[in-house]
């Protein structure tokens, strides 16, 4: 890369804000760096990108990192990434980048990876991968599942699509567009077989070499000379084949022979380092940890020193350098030890800032990480509950119970949600720690006779029942008296879950997992087990529950509890006055790249909540009228209760974009249709309800006629510019996710990762600037008030870093409001929301404080104190209010 020199960073800093860009080849950092100014003028002080290193070929989202060790070409390489650093330091913007531990792309690109399917066990690159290297199945030789092929191995086989090919100075398989290598002693076999049959001595001889190297060494030297010496022999056999016409063509020959033997290749392919197989098999017999169900996507050891140093080596260049100044880590819980990277991440990067995609329970505290806390989730979470009617929750459940008959038990479908996916998806992984569990039983006589349908069993439920994505045991430290407790609560309701299972068992698994355990497979089931339950979880909830309970969707938000219907701000109040004392720089999010909807379609479906008979009315009527759409086939109640509210949280909502939601949702739900098993007579009826119910002229009019009989879209922005207000005063470090500082409705990915609109967007912030406080409210249907309330905010951050960083947080008592509204005080602001769409409640009123305060959205100015909430929300949904001598 281009030398660069890092300018001082501005002191706005001591109050950061990000901003999320999602990189991909249609938006690269050329393209990042065009709008660095319209950042700086909207008012963050660091731009946030998704990871830059190079990802598998065409990738949109870049986590499936092939080279960590190299700017990623597609997106502008070294030069582009040079113009992006340029333009931040013109700007005066810090650069936060996401980087990727946990796993990477198994893509052909992958040169480690490719090594490892080359060489085994005895790779340079081996030791990277977390794999397990002891299924051989019969061949003699030690294999990686490669769970590549549409049929039965053997069937693809015989239908000729898999072949060998000359690839240059070497041989490789090909299936279908992709490329597999050849050991470099089978490889031996057919350059031999292919010189002696065309008379060629130094092909001969080159097969002999290729076939001699020394086999695998712990030493790391004398592995990286073997690599040295394979490159070197392949080298001389690409130029034997480029210079002697016959030693080629008898390869190429020879490659004929094998290809038309099917038998002739079958025994070469059992002789390399991978085995070929459906891609059916992963999900019982994949033998190599992987990103959730994801097989293209392979866990890294990186508790090892040598794979953190190789995998983290450009990154923490770019940080040593000045060019980066904050880290996000992706999947923090996939890792084997999560507390141990991030120390050794800390010391190596010297401390800078780190943040951490850790999804928290309800209540459940962040481990005490050398880092700044968490990307926001939780933040959102209480947010998103404080804007929630909760007084409505029978009534909204009853109505969901009466339109479809579904289950109103979130804790009981989720439940049964992670046991679906445990069987069906992950049950190569839950094989893998109870075969743990058998060794360990094994060495306990108490435990010796149980099966291992019953130790899976055990293994299931007890991962089912787990309240939170894992816990973080590690032998060198002693157990965490909060992870104990969480192994308890599973316990105890695996046990009321299933009685039939043994109690002593899960009372033994539970000690276990708690680093009860002394001996070697102890340890090893507990870490283990620990790297399935966050999948579990997250495959479980996020992707299958929330997709299957419909009660309130704006609740089904990754970080949120579906089951929680509406908080009290008591809890709002608890959890910042806590970020204030010990992770005052944690991001908060509204939406990120990974959310179900945006923060917009979220507080617009929320508004629901507070019209619950309308609600339950309007669904009986448009069920019965619809009904024709479904054209006599069997109605998906379920699924047409999820559409009508995505209809309202995300109107107007184009016929395909609704379809491609609604598709991905009932794929992820699993009940009718699923990713793997797509059902397709069921999924065209589910699309044909919808082209027909949004081709009926009737049926949009009732949409709309809903819609501004509630007035539910102004209410939803009243409520998204509150909880905005929120994002930017509360204690920790805000994040906009690109085009959310206007109004967006994007639903899941890859809906929310639509290119944004950034030349729309300059206009609208350069309109935004001219606008009042009175004139924003007024132009409510249009896209100025979000982005001229971020701005002004933002820029208040800015110039006062003093009020946001290091000034604390203090409830502030509303009387009369109950949890309609909300106040705090940091320091010399003050902050009044509303939390209902409706606005302030009225009679409601607050005590300011002894001094004069200055509106810093309206420039109003109010005196100490009571003073009516009404008064102070007149104009807004939200005042900030600045002592005097402070505006």
């Amino acid at each position: 890369m281009p030398p660069f020199e890092p300018a001082p960073r501005p002191t706005t800093a001591a109050a950061p804000s990000t901003y999320r860009v999602q990189l991909s080849p249609a938006f690269t950092f050329i393209d990042a760096a065009a709008v660095v100014d319209h950042l700086a003028d909207l008012g963050v002080t660091h731009l946030y990108v998704s990871p830059i290193f190079q990802a598998a070929p065409d990738s949109t989202h870049g986590y499936d990192v092939t080279d960590s060790t190299k700017l990623s070409d597609d997106l502008g390489g070294s030069d582009g990434f040079t113009i992006l650093l340029r333009g931040l330091q013109r700007a005066g913007l810090g650069l936060m980048v996401d980087i990727v531990p946990n796993h990477m792309s198994t893509d052909g690109s992958n040169r480690w990876w490719w090594d490892v399917l080359e060489d085994g066990p005895s790779s340079v690159y081996a030791k990277f991968f977390d794999i397990d290297w002891s299924n051989g199945r019969g061949s003699g030789c030690s294999t990686v599942l490669a769970p590549l092929l549409a049929d039965h191995y053997g069937r693809v086989l015989e239908d000729g699509r898999i072949a060998l090919a000359r690839d240059g100075g070497t041989c490789t398989v090909r299936y279908e567009g992709l490329r597999l290598p050849i050991a470099p002693t089978t490889l031996g076999d057919v350059l031999g077989a292919a010189g002696r049959a065309g008379g060629s001595t130094a092909l001969v001889e080159l097969a002999d070499a290729l076939a001699s190297l020394p086999d695998a060494s712990t030493d790391a030297r004398a592995r990286a000379e073997r690599l040295r010496s394979r490159g070197l022999l392949q080298r001389r056999l690409a130029e034997l084949l480029d210079a002697d016409l016959d030693a080629a063509e008898a390869t190429d020959a020879e490659l004929k022979r094998i290809n038309a033997s099917p038998d002739r290749l079958d025994v070469l392919l059992q002789h390399q380092h991978y085995r070929l197989a459906r891609w059916r098999t992963a999900g019982d017999e994949l033998d190599y940890r992987r990103f959730f169900n994801i097989d293209a996507l392979i866990g890294m050891r990186v508790e090892d020193p040598e794979v953190f140093e190789a995998t983290h080596a450009l990154a923490l260049d770019l940080v040593h350098d000045g060019a980066i100044d904050a880290l996000r880590v992706d999947h923090i819980d996939g890792l084997r030890d999560p507390t141990g990277y991030l120390e050794r991440l800390a010391q190596a990067s010297g401390g800078v800032p780190v943040l951490v995609e850790k999804i928290l329970a309800h209540q459940e505290p962040l481990a005490a990480w050398p880092v700044d806390g968490t990307t926001g989730y939780d933040f959102l979470a209480r947010v998103n509950q404080l804007f929630v009617d909760g007084t409505s929750e029978q009534a909204m459940t009853d109505c969901y119970q009466e339109a479809t008959g579904a289950d109103t038990d979130f804790a009981s479908v989720t439940r049964e949600a992670k046991r679906y996916v445990m069987a069906m998806e992950l049950g190569a992984e839950v094989d893998r720690v109870t075969e743990h569990l058998i060794r360990v039983c094994d060495h306990h006589r108490r435990h010796r006779d149980h099966t291992r349908r019953e130790l899976r069993d055990a293994v299931t439920e007890f991962a089912a029942a787990l309240d939170v994505y894992r816990t973080y045991w590690h032998p060198t430290r002693p157990p965490r008296p909060a992870d104990l407790e969480v192994l308890r609560r599973a316990r105890s309701a695996a046990g009321a879950a299933r009685p039939d299972i043994d109690p002593e068992l899960l009372g033994f698994l539970a000690e276990v997992l708690g680093g009860g355990g002394e001996g070697a497979d102890e340890q090893e089931l507990a870490l283990r087990f620990q790297q399935l339950s966050a999948p579990v979880m997250a495959k479980g909830v996020e992707d299958t529950a929330f997709y299957r309970f419909h009660r309130l969707i704006s609740l089904n938000e990754v970080g949120d509890d579906p089951g929680t219907f509406g908080q009290d701000p008591s809890v709002f109040h608890a959890a910042a006055a806590a970020t204030a004392a010990h992770w005052p720089g944690t991001m908060l999010a509204l939406s990120t790249h990974d959310t179900k909807r945006s923060a917009d379609v979220r507080a617009r479906i929320s508004v629901l909540s507070e019209e619950p008979e309308i609600w339950r009315c309007t669904v009986r009527d448009w069920i019965e009228q619809n009904a024709q759409h479904w054209r006599g086939e069997e109605p998906d109640r379920n699924a047409e209760y999820l559409l009508y509210q995505t209809l309202l949280g995300a109107w107007p909502l184009s016929v395909d974009r609704a379809v491609a939601f609604m598709t991905k949702a009932v794929r992820e739900a699993k009940v009718h249709t699923s990713w793997t098993d797509p059902h397709e007579a069921y999924e065209a009826k589910v699309e044909r309800f919808i082209r027909l119910l949004l081709a009926d002229p009737i049926a949009v009019e009732r949409i709309e006629a809903f819609l501004a009989s509630t007035d539910l879209v102004d209410r939803g922005r009243r409520c998204s510019l509150a909880q905005t207000t929120l994002l930017l005063t509360s204690p920790g470090q805000p994040d906009i996710y690109q085009g959310t500082d206007g109004w967006d409705l994007s639903l899941a990915d890859p809906d929310n990762r639509r290119p944004v609109d950034f030349d729309a967007a300059r206009r609208g912030l350069t309109s935004a600037c001219r606008y009042s406080a009175g004139a924003a409210r007024c132009s409510s249907s249009g896209g100025e008030p979000k982005p001229w309330l971020t701005q002004r905010l933002l820029r208040l951050r800015a110039a006062r870093p003093e009020l946001f960083h290091g000034s604390g947080y203090e409830p502030v008592e509303l009387v009369g409001a109950g949890s309609d509204a909300i106040a705090f005080q940091r320091g010399r602001m003050l902050v009044v929301t509303t939390c209902r769409s409706t606005g302030p409640p009225p009679g409601a009123s607050v005590a300011l404080p002894r001094g004069s305060w200055t509106d810093h959205l309206t420039g109003r100015r109010h005196e100490a104190g009571r003073r009516s909430v009404a008064d102070l929300l007149a104009t807004l949904p939200a005042a900030v209010l600045i002592a005097e001598g402070d505006a």
